[in-house]
């Protein structure tokens, strides 16, 4: 069995900085075909770190790696706890991948808002995809399931 940590919001549970989901029904249809391959564990680093549901919207401010919200509070220490009980969560399940939501300062993988609160894209990673990654495990966005699926269709078809 693969175990998966996934951004909780991925799978429509409503943690997203406005209350809201990111539901994405590709990511449930892989989670419905990989049954008895893979057990998936979803995780909000965010509510993890204790802030609140809904909460202002925060991004990294590239200069400095300090998570800011757009009341302009540092929210960094949030940040870095809920990715630390992200990682336990991980350690504890033995999840080799983790399926994070793109662009988000907590989950992002290639690439990030720059903290200026314009939609502006940058390389880098948020603060749980980064940490998870430095601890070996390997994290996907949403938009690279369909290769992930074929991956472990394929391994678990040589297993076989």
């Amino acid at each position: 069995m693969i175990h998966i940590l996934v951004s909780a919001c991925l799978i429509g549970q409503n943690c997203k900085w406005d209350g809201k989901n990111n539901r994405d029904q590709k990511l449930l249809d892989f989670m419905e075909r990989t049954k008895g391959i893979a057990e998936f564990h979803p995780v909000c680093p965010e509510e993890m770190g204790g802030l609140p549901t809904p909460r202002p919207a925060a991004e990294i401010r590239k200069e400095d790696e300090i998570v800011i919200n757009r009341e302009d509070r540092n929210v960094t220490a949030e940040f870095l706890l809920g990715a630390d009980m992200a990682l336990r969560t991980a350690k504890k399940y033995g999840c080799e991948i983790a399926i994070l939501k793109e662009r988000s300062p907590s989950c992002g993988k290639n690439g990030i808002y720059d903290g200026t609160f314009t939609h502006t894209l940058v390389p880098g990673m948020g603060k749980t995809a980064a940490l998870l990654s430095g601890y070996g495990i390997r994290v996907v966005g949403e938009s690279e399931i369909a290769e992930l699926e074929k991956e472990m269709l394929d391994f678990s078809d040589a297993r076989e």
